[in-house]
């Protein structure tokens, strides 16, 4: 269950800090890609450069990576992972944790974490079982963190070994409990579709609109991190944005007419689809095989309309699936959300309107309405991997 996963891996200045290679090599060989954060006395016990060669990735320590005023985001971040663990945590993070005290890039990045935390507190059994400590637990698991409680060892009428960090091979499958208990899209499968679709006047010139796909990109990924095998149908994209991981089955297409193919011989296996994609509405009538010249003053292009693969699949759709749309509008968006709900047998639409400033194409936000047949809940600016969760959410109570 932690394939895919993204995982940000907090390493404080104690002794177990070695244990963080043991635990990184744990999450790389179950498919997770780990980002480490460590603080300042954490590089007393281990080297960056270790723990770089086995995440393949620069280690982040400090706020400011060079003197040229480039930096380091907590916030994306935050952001990025699906998990953050800190392994092991000494009193001292535990207790700036509890408290708010963010004078590092640790405790920041953790302030700003919108993914689950895991605590595997690391210290000597006097330290562990001071008042403080304990209240700085119990303070840190009613914000919803999640200990994972040290040894209590062999001798346990002396608490031999109490407060020692647990072993690298039960952190990883605590991770591994808690998100297989997350899955509740197992065994489903999804239909996405995502980005433009392009549509030829010419070898070299199209009709398209400004879709990135990253909103329906961010659905794929939540519906597989929640256990789905999911089919993503994507229009033409930038190559780095598509997701690369076994359960997401990626389908090329370029124009409004592939992605309808795709969708119709795919959708009847699946039980739910999503329709994220912006796709075009019209088509050239005649695309030219050849480079159009510019002849005269003006150029007349006739337009002919494309396959409506929102209705097509409401025409399929049985009793047993699911099918999910958006709405992108500019004017009366309500009005012409709920009317292509009913239109189009959409069990429930998603809405957003260019009239809100940070939503719509080419941005990393999203400001959304999830309509239904008898409700209508609007949400907040989010980033679209919050929107993504926020959308499966509605998707899942209809299972």
């Amino acid at each position: 269950m932690l394939q895919g996963k993204k995982i940000v891996l907090g390493i404080t200045g104690s002794i177990a800090a070695y244990k963080s290679c043991l635990i990184i090599r744990q999450l790389i060989k179950r498919g997770a890609d780990v980002q480490v954060v460590i603080t300042p006395a954490g590089k007393e016990f281990i080297t960056p450069i270790t723990l770089s060669a086995l995440t393949s990735k620069p280690v982040i320590s400090e706020f400011f990576s060079q003197r040229d005023g480039t930096w380091h985001s907590h916030v994306d971040l935050g952001l990025w992972a699906d998990a953050m663990l800190i392994a092991p945590a000494t009193a001292s993070t535990i207790g700036k944790m509890a408290n708010g005290i963010a004078d590092n890039m640790l405790i920041t990045t953790y302030l700003s974490m919108k993914a689950p935390v895991f605590v595997a507190p690391a210290m000597d059994l006097d330290m562990y079982a001071h008042p403080t400590t304990q209240a700085n637990l119990r303070r840190l698991q009613s914000f919803g963190n999640h200990i994972i409680e040290p040894q209590t060892g062999f001798l346990a009428s002396k608490l031999e070994g109490k407060g020692r960090m647990e072993e690298p091979e039960v952190i990883v499958a605590q991770l591994e409990k808690f998100f297989s208990e997350s899955a509740d899209l197992k065994g489903k499968k999804i239909l996405i579709t995502a980005g433009p679709t392009y549509e030829k006047i010419d070898p070299v010139r199209f009709i398209g609109n400004y879709s990135s796909g990253k909103m329906g990109i961010a659905l794929a990924g939540e519906c597989a991190d929640r256990g789905a095998s999911v089919t993503l149908v994507c229009g033409p994209v930038s190559e780095s944005a598509k997701p690369n991981r076994p359960d997401i089955t990626v389908i090329d297409v370029e124009s409004a007419a592939e992605m309808y193919q795709a969708c119709k011989e795919t959708y009847p296996k699946m039980d739910a689809g999503i329709l994220c994609a912006a796709v075009a509405d019209f088509t050239p009538s005649d695309v030219a095989d050849h480079k159009i010249k510019r002849e005269g003053d003006d150029m007349l292009l006739r337009l002919k309309p494309t396959t409506d693969i929102a209705a097509a699949l409401g025409k399929m759709k049985t009793g047993k699936q699911v099918l999910v749309g958006f709405a992108l509008e500019t004017n009366d968006e309500t009005t012409n959300a709920q009317a292509k709900l009913t239109k189009k047998n959409f069990d429930f639409i998603v809405l957003n309107s260019l009239n809100d400033k940070g939503a719509g194409f080419r941005t990393d936000t999203n400001k959304i309405s999830i309509i239904t047949a008898d409700n209508k809940t609007d949400y907040p600016l989010k980033s679209k991997k919050e929107v993504a969760r926020d959308i499966i959410n509605q998707l899942v109570s209809l299972f």
